[in-house]
């Protein structure tokens, strides 16, 4: 019957979820505790240059706030 098929459908839904979360998991892990930004329009890329240069430390995932700005 159709319910036959949700076994299969169980785990081939897994397979495809685990990349996904394990490369956030691993963005994460590498960038201080956030996931790793993607810049897919120029707006983006300036706000990313922004936040490298504001933070006082040339990388863009540590934010220091307002206090770095001069």
């Amino acid at each position: 019957m159709w319910y036959e098929i949700l076994p299969s459908l169980g785990i081939m839904t897994v397979c495809l979820i685990i990349p996904g979360v394990a490369t956030a998991q691993i963005h994460k892990l590498t960038n201080g505790g956030k996931e790793k930004r993607t810049a897919r329009y120029p707006w983006q890329w300036t706000l990313m240059e922004r936040d490298r240069r504001v933070s006082g430390t040339n990388k863009y995932y540590e934010s220091k706030g307002l206090e770095n700005i001069h």
